[in-house]
C-alpha cells in the first residue's frame, strides 16, 4: 500500500512540475507537428500533413 502512495506522490509532483513549466514558459502546448495553427509543414511525417493526420 505504501508503494501506491509513493507512486501517486511522484506522479503528482511530475504533473505539478510540468504545469509550472507551461505557465512560466508562456507558450501554448504544441503537438508533434506544431499544433493547430502551425504555419510549417509537418517535418515528422516528411512534410505531408495528410500522413500526420492518419497516424
Amino acid at each position: 500500500m505504501e508503494s501506491i502512495y509513493i507512486s501517486i506522490f511522484v506522479l503528482g509532483i511530475a504533473i505539478l512540475g510540468l504545469s509550472i513549466g507551461v505557465i512560466f514558459n508562456d507558450k501554448p502546448i504544441q503537438g508533434s507537428c506544431g499544433g493547430i495553427g502551425a504555419d510549417e509543414a509537418c517535418t515528422i511525417c516528411g512534410g505531408d500533413t495528410e500522413k500526420c493526420e492518419t497516424i
